[in-house]
């Protein structure tokens, strides 16, 4: 869990470098059961690098968190802006060893 927590931490710092540093090299973020939508290390990088310059006030929260063999999963409150209106998303961490190996999103 504190893996998780911690990605989330380099996130809000809107950290790219570390938060990837916590993954393995062929590591992905995806829709829960679908689409990849950023692949390998350096695809996580440049997306989020691309979203925290879009979105420059972005947070999560994390509003209750589960652990369950080599997963965690992470309920959050995003919000991109203080215009914008939040959204909350279910995060799933998979884990390879010590490092994350697949994030998939359910929103």
């Amino acid at each position: 869990m504190a893996v998780a927590e911690a990605m989330i931490a380099h996130y809000n710092a809107q950290d790219a470098d570390a938060y990837v540093a916590l993954m393995t090299d062929d590591a992905c973020e995806a829709g829960y059961r679908g689409e990849v939508l950023r692949a390998g290390k350096e695809g996580v990088r440049s997306g989020l690098k691309a979203m925290f310059a879009e979105y420059p006030e972005n947070r999560a929260e994390v509003l209750s968190g589960h652990m369950l063999g080599e997963y965690v999963v992470l309920h959050e409150r995003v919000s991109r802006s203080s215009q914008s209106e939040p959204f909350e998303v279910m995060s799933i961490y998979s884990f390879n060893g010590d490092k994350v190996s697949r994030v998939e999103f359910v929103r």
